[in-house]
């Protein structure tokens, strides 16, 4: 499944590189990790739709619309890291893993029994 994943992004990022405007490669970079902000804002919208929080529009939008948003944004920032190396794959593998291991003691447990230093985002 990671494997097909990562094909499809490679085919997407390919296809960006022939058929985006010229750009230098380092602007390409830029544009591409940008690009995760755009589509940070449109989950942004569709939580307000689902939460009817404006007025003028009211429940605009549903769980399903949030859920795609989320994906667009997933896959927008595996373009984005494809895009600034090319160990993009091992380069996830090995954040998650760290990650994971950052909240989870390496018996399996619930992690409730591991004092973490920094109590704060998992992600630092």
């Amino acid at each position: 499944m990671q494997d097909e994943a990562w094909n499809r992004v490679e085919r997407l990022r390919t296809w960006l590189d022939e058929n985006a405007v010229q750009a230098s490669d380092s602007d390409v970079r830029l544009l591409r990790v940008l690009k995760i902000g755009e589509e940070f804002g449109e989950v942004a919208e569709a939580l307000h739709g689902v939460m009817g929080a404006n007025p003028r529009k009211g429940a605009s939008h549903t769980w399903d619309d949030v859920n795609k948003e989320l994906c667009d944004v997933i896959v927008t920032g595996m373009v984005a890291l494809a895009s600034c190396t090319p160990d993009a794959r091992k380069l996830l593998d090995e954040r998650l893993r760290h990650l994971v291991d950052r909240v989870l003691p390496p018996s399996g447990g619930t992690g409730a029994d591991v004092v973490r230093e920094d109590m704060g985002d998992p992600a630092h």
